[in-house]
């Protein structure tokens, strides 16, 4: 704990990736904010996620470009000559961030604690958050305001978007009825569900009365699986795949009456404008990276393949344990229905 520190001016935050984990940093940043209205925060973020909270009030944001190699850490180092803050929040474990620490000039570095300091991040940090107990990711951040002395309360977030973002869903065709949200693809092909599946929930939502829109990124792989859907429905949906920024996705999701999803950026997304998601899990486990808010609402194989392939639960193995494999077929649509009528009714 950072006990001693009775007055912080100045705030760095380096975490540079990926969508859903710097949702849920957001929500530490405006607790932060609110018991210490006067301070100066500037976040070291990679250049994606920069597009989607590039508005975030209060907040000094700086892009590290990872794709820029060598360049990018003189750049950062660059921006940070002449400054001096008073602690820095160093937030994620991959070691391409850990030396990006070295150019950020801080009296205190704030690490996670050595259990889950991975990549030899403990030595670029001078203090650790307390251990948690199986925490959620949301809340392993959480230590990190909890390590500066903020009282921590339930996660509550003001995302960066607003009227030009609504009034673009409310003047656009696809949105003109009550709709649902299917955010197939996760950024690895093996986290994502069949499209047969897809489509069968797709087609009742369809049943129940609503319009299916169809989200995602610009790549190739998003893009397939979404025409995949679209040719296995029997009803028509919105393919709006690669149509959105992520503002536009932000408005998209928080009029949705649900989502569906595996463990991807839109998924927490939605749970930052209180929408309600139906996670779809197997590899990872929920209870650490799933939709926050929505957990119970959550379709997880999780246990029966670490079962399968450990013959142990998650109690019984190091928290984060993954499954490996190709395993999402063993999601039923069944399973999805049942999370559906829950919701819906």
């Amino acid at each position: 704990m950072l006990g001693q520190i009775t007055s912080i001016k100045s705030l760095c935050l380096l975490r540079l990736s990926a969508i859903g984990d710097v949702c849920h940093a957001v929500a530490m940043v405006q607790q932060i904010q609110k018991q210490y209205p006067d301070i100066q925060i500037t976040w070291v973020i990679g250049k994606v996620e920069h597009m989607l909270l590039k508005d975030l009030p209060g907040v000094e944001f700086i892009v590290f470009n990872k794709a820029a190699g060598l360049q990018g850490y003189k750049e950062l180092r660059n921006h940070m000559k002449g400054r001096k803050f008073d602690v820095l929040l160093h937030m994620q474990v991959a070691l391409r961030a850990s030396i990006a620490s070295l150019c950020i000039p801080a009296n205190i570095k704030v690490g996670f604690d050595k259990q889950r300091a991975k990549e030899g991040q403990w030595l670029f940090t001078n203090r650790q958050i307390e251990p948690q107990q199986g925490p959620h990711v949301l809340e392993g951040f959480m230590g990190f305001a909890k390590a500066i002395g903020v009282h921590t309360a339930p996660p509550t977030w003001l995302m960066p978007f607003g009227s030009d973002e609504r009034d673009w869903v409310k003047q656009h065709e696809a949105f003109g009825k009550p709709y649902a949200v299917i955010s197939a693809a996760a950024s690895k092909a093996e986290r994502n569900w069949h499209p047969q599946g897809y489509a069968q929930a797709a087609d009742y939502l369809a049943e129940q009365g609503y319009q299916v829109v169809l989200c995602g990124g610009p790549t190739d792989l998003e893009r397939n699986l979404a025409a995949d859907i679209s040719k296995h429905a029997q009803s028509e949906l919105h393919n709006m795949v690669g149509k959105t920024n992520l503002k536009q996705l932000l408005a998209v999701l928080e009029s949705a009456k649900l989502v569906i999803a595996p463990d991807t950026g839109p998924a927490h997304m939605a749970v930052t404008v209180n929408t309600p998601v139906i996670g779809l899990y197997a590899h990872s486990n929920p209870n650490r990276t799933g939709p926050y808010l929505y957990l119970d609402n959550v379709v997880s194989v999780y246990e029966q393949c670490l079962q399968e392939q450990f013959g142990k639960s998650s109690k019984q193995l190091p928290w984060g344990t993954r499954a490996k494999g190709e395993l999402m077929d063993k999601i039923t649509f069944a399973m999805v229905k049942e999370q559906v009528d829950k919701l819906l009714n």
